[in-house]
């Protein structure tokens, strides 16, 4: 093994100018790199394999730690760097380490090396990573008397590089700083020295790590395992985007039949539009306050600055005397209902109706789409402003809040509802499971689910019952599966609940909610161990004939390449004989590891017996 170290700038005051001799061997045998291989250094170009020789740099190799090979190239002119670059860079590029010196009473070229050669190499260096010593080299001058040793000494700054200059400048190239008062064997040997062995030793370390082991099996005689290919990867179980925006959005535009809740102009009583209470109540605690409790049917206190302005009592709404109508009857038989009449007594509010309200069941959280629909409404940017401040006391969200991906990931559309989740706020359905009551709204279930939508708007006796009948499911997978209608999340506990919520979602027809629960059964599965799968009391294989019989088409080839890349392990289950025959095929096809390679393992452990047995007999 080698080592390249590249040695730029000049040990001594004055270097080498422009037009002079690069460097002798008389000069050379008194430098810093010199003087710390020895006697043993040999000069001229090395003849190791792919070594690049430049005649601008002074080359000689030697031998450290017994047979490493460490080739040096000297440089002591840095106007090589503004002539050949291109050649130096090349240089450069093969180095393992970089040594840079310069003399501490040679001022003006330290300040050339810092300011012109310095931010030159430093990108460079970052990128390649390698090791750099920086040495400073020779004794301060003191007019006074000896000269000073002192790092700190501030006697001869004027003339002589300073040590802090010295320290920011290795800093900057991120390099070790060492000060040498002369070129003995004190300072070289045991200052440089050391520093010098632990970046080679460091550099060695790396390079055999890179050089392939020599192993006793690259003998041509000598018998070779086969080789095991990876397995091949699983299926991606892809998930629709979510979609409880645009399904909170049809409920405001087609779902009036499911309305409670009707707003009315203050100065003209005209009729502006209808809402749910239970949306209204799960994102704004104004309307929490305006529609609940026989307290809350007082006028709300609201943080308007209107009512600043104005001086008296003002809101943005209030209840119609004697709005509140239980029993509403319905046109189309189904049940009666309760309706409650709300007064918009703001003008700004009454115009901007349909886009508060739209905002409001998208999640409220998209203020900027909110703020260019009321601009290209209002086209006053004053008013604009001013209702954006009173929907903010409406939401109740406080005034000067900025809207951080923080404050939006608090109010995204799914988590609005989270309140009304098995709550009995609004409920208008009860859903009688094993035993179990599970309140829940009409307006939410028609607007999430399609069947839920045929169930309760068509002429079917659950649109005209309060309590509705669930048989086949378990109450916990019917709770998991209203959770989702209402978060738009799912998390099951276990693989089997993750699979009732799975026959559950194909039930009602919930595709987005059935590939959920498909990457929860294949999460689970992967994040099992071999011995674990191998003890466990969960059948794969009946899990495939579940997801095939409810059309989790996604979740069967997963299952399929599953088994086949733990073949091992589930072809020594009973139940693996209840695969079909296109199954078990499949299966074998995609099965690692595969036949040919036990045939080669098997062929190559006999091989190694009948070598050992022969082995033994010639000892």
């Amino acid at each position: 093994m080698s080592i390249h170290i590249v040695a730029l700038g000049s040990e001594c005051p004055g270097g080498v100018g422009p037009g002079e001799e690069i460097m002798g061997q008389g000069q050379l045998q008194g430098g810093l790199l010199w003087s710390y291989l020895g006697h043993g250094a040999l000069v001229g170009p090395c003849d190791l394999e792919g070594s690049l020789h430049n005649p601008a740099f002074m080359e000689y190799t030697s031998r450290v730690f017994g047979d490493v090979t460490v080739v040096v190239r000297d440089c002591p002119s840095w106007d090589l760097l503004d002539s050949d670059w291109a050649s130096v860079r090349k240089v450069l590029e093969q180095a393992d380490i970089l040594v840079i010196k310069y003399s501490v009473t040679d001022k003006l070229a330290f300040q050339q090396v810092r300011n012109g050669y310095a931010p030159r190499l430093r990108p460079l260096l970052r990128h390649w990573g390698v090791p750099v010593i920086l040495v400073a080299v020779g004794a301060r001058l003191n007019d006074e008397g000896p000269p000073c040793t002192c790092p700190l000494c501030a006697s001869d700054w004027s003339s002589c590089v300073p040590h802090s200059e010295g320290l920011q400048l290795s800093r900057d190239l991120g390099a070790t700083y060492l000060e040498l008062p002369s070129l003995n064997h004190v300072f070289v040997g045991r200052y440089f020295g050391s520093v010098l062995e632990y970046f080679m030793i460091q550099c060695l370390k790396h390079k055999a790590k890179e050089r392939p082991e020599k192993r006793r099996g690259n003998k041509v005689n000598e018998l070779r395992p086969p080789h095991l290919e990876q397995p091949a990867r699983l299926p991606p179980i892809r998930v629709e985007e979510s979609s409880f925006s645009q399904d909170m959005q049809w409920l405001l535009e087609r779902g009036v039949q499911f309305a409670d809740v009707a707003f009315y102009a203050g100065d003209s009583g005209k009729e502006l539009g209808w809402a749910h209470a239970a949306v209204l109540c799960a994102v704004s605690p104004y309307f929490r306050q305006l529609l609940l409790g026989p307290k809350t049917r007082e006028r709300p206190q609201s943080r308007c600055v209107c009512r600043e302005r104005d001086g008296g009592p003002h809101s943005l709404l209030s209840t119609w005397d004697g709005s509140i109508i239980d029993d509403m009857p319905r046109s189309d038989g189904h049940l009666a209902g309760r309706l409650t009449r709300l007064v918009v007594k703001d003008p700004l509010l009454c115009m901007c109706l349909w886009e508060t309200l739209m905002f409001i069941y998208r999640g409220a959280w998209e203020w900027e789409h909110l703020q260019e629909a009321l601009e290209e409404k209002l086209k006053s940017s004053l008013a604009v402003a001013q209702l954006m401040e009173r929907i903010r006391s409406l939401i109740g969200r406080e005034r000067g809040l900025r809207d951080t991906p923080s404050a939006r990931a608090a109010q995204l559309g799914p988590q609005t509802l989270v309140n009304l989740f098995n709550s009995p706020l609004f409920s208008d359905v009860i859903f009688m499971v094993q035993g179990s009551v599970l309140p829940a709204h009409r307006a939410v279930l028609v607007a999430r689910c399609d069947v839920m939508a045929a169930m309760f708007s068509g002429k079917y006796a659950e649109a005209r019952s309060r309590v509705v009948p669930i048989h086949g499911v378990s109450s916990d997978t019917f709770l998991s599966f209203l959770e989702y209608l209402y978060t738009d999340s799912c998390c099951p506990a276990s693989v089997l609940q993750a699979m009732a919520v799975l026959v559950c979602a194909e039930m009602y027809q919930v595709k987005r909610l059935q590939h959920l629960c498909e990457v929860c059964v294949c999460a689970y599965l992967q994040s099992m161990p071999s011995r674990e799968l191998a003890s466990t009391g969960i059948s794969v294989v009946r899990l495939l004939r579940r997801a095939k019989c409810h059309n989790a088409e996604q979740l069967y080839v997963w299952l399929l390449h599953f088994i086949a890349n733990n073949y091992l392990i589930f072809s020594h289950k009973p139940d693996f004989l209840e695969l079909s025959d296109e199954e078990r095929e499949q299966v074998e096809r995609l099965r690692w590891p595969s036949r040919g390679y036990l045939q080669e393992l098997s062929e190559y452990q006999q091989r190694r017996r009948k070598l050992r047995k022969s082995r033994c007999l010639v000892m």
